[in-house]
């Protein structure tokens, strides 16, 4: 732009009923990008977190004039207003847009927020591809690569949830998250199969929706039991499966493989006698077999137990 450019004018719609600090990312780019940001309310709820991730804010409430002026040469100049908004100002820059006399700077209005459940994801998918683009580690790494931080993340999940952490929980359901969109955002590269998030999150809804036909079609299941059947049902079905132990993974661990094995030949009807002899990897078969049969996570089972003994060995120690 020129020195004569009349510049440009954001108004943010983002009001008080947007929780503190969940500005969208769009908002986010034109705070940093703006020349000059005002807020006229000096209590605003987002000011501390603008503060903090160093958008500096001016407390003022500028006339239409001082802002066409304050954007004279291709200057951008946001404005936060308050949750009720400025009729004086938009009522004053309709005014000078219509006498003609004034060149008036771009006017945009932009959304500070979504309304919809889950819009923020639009925000992680459009963070994601920048990030893949512009940091050296990031646009290095493979599906390979990543595994190991899936099954770290998922364990991380597991250990928040069975603390009871519910800071814990949002942080590290947002790390598993986080792998997701990754692993779609490398998929987008491949020359020869490529997918995108939105091809995996078009999958998924058309799973659950074919394999909930109680909830969007006519069939009806009244148990927990009754769908666990239909579902599984459905799966083979779908995946043409010749065995029942089709599709369980095998690197999964041991005590797990055990029963989810177990609980695949008990729900087929199929009696399949267990090993006899004493090796211990067969006795561990046994007992996940006989805690599957018995509604049981063994894996579960076992970590509680191995925290309760951890605890003991740090009350040894005097810890």
């Amino acid at each position: 732009m020129t020195s004569e450019s009349p510049g440009r004018v954001v108004l943010l719609t983002a009001s008080h009923r947007v929780a503190p600090g969940l500005l969208s990312w769009p908002a986010w780019q034109a705070l940093h990008a703006a020349d000059r940001v005002l807020c006229p309310d000096e209590h605003h709820p987002q000011l501390p977190y603008l503060r903090e991730a160093g958008v500096a804010v001016e407390h003022a409430l500028p006339t239409a004039e001082e802002l066409v002026e304050a954007c004279a040469g291709g200057r951008t100049v946001l404005l936060l207003p308050s949750g009720e908004g400025d009729r004086r100002l938009t009522d004053g820059l309709a005014r000078l847009a219509g006498s003609g006399r004034v060149a008036m700077p771009e006017l945009e209005l932009l959304p500070g927020s979504y309304d919809l459940p889950g819009a923020r994801l639009l925000d992680l998918v459009q963070v994601m591809d920048r990030v893949r683009r512009a940091c050296p580690w990031t646009s290095a790494q493979t599906h390979e690569g990543l595994v190991k931080y899936a099954i770290e993340e998922a364990y991380e999940l597991v250990e928040a949830i069975e603390d009871g952490d519910r800071t814990a929980l949002r942080e590290e359901l947002g790390d598993v998250l986080l792998q997701v969109v990754f692993h779609a955002r490398i998929a987008e590269e491949d020359p020869e199969e490529p997918f995108s998030v939105d091809d995996v999150a078009g999958t998924l809804v058309e799973k659950l929706i074919h394999r909930h036909p109680h909830v969007f079609g006519d069939e009806t299941a009244e148990t927990p039991e009754e769908v666990h059947a239909h579902w599984q049902r459905t799966k083979a079905v779908e995946k043409r499966r010749e065995s029942v132990t089709d599709g369980v993974p095998l690197g999964q661990p041991g005590l797990a493989l055990a029963a989810k094995l177990a609980g695949r030949a008990r729900s087929a009807g199929l009696d399949v006698p267990l090993p006899a002899d004493g090796d211990v990897g067969r006795e561990l078969l046994a007992l996940a077999a006989r805690a599957e049969a018995a509604g049981v996570d063994p894996e579960t089972a076992l970590r509680a137990a191995a925290r309760t003994y951890r605890d003991a060995i740090r009350a040894a120690e005097g810890l």
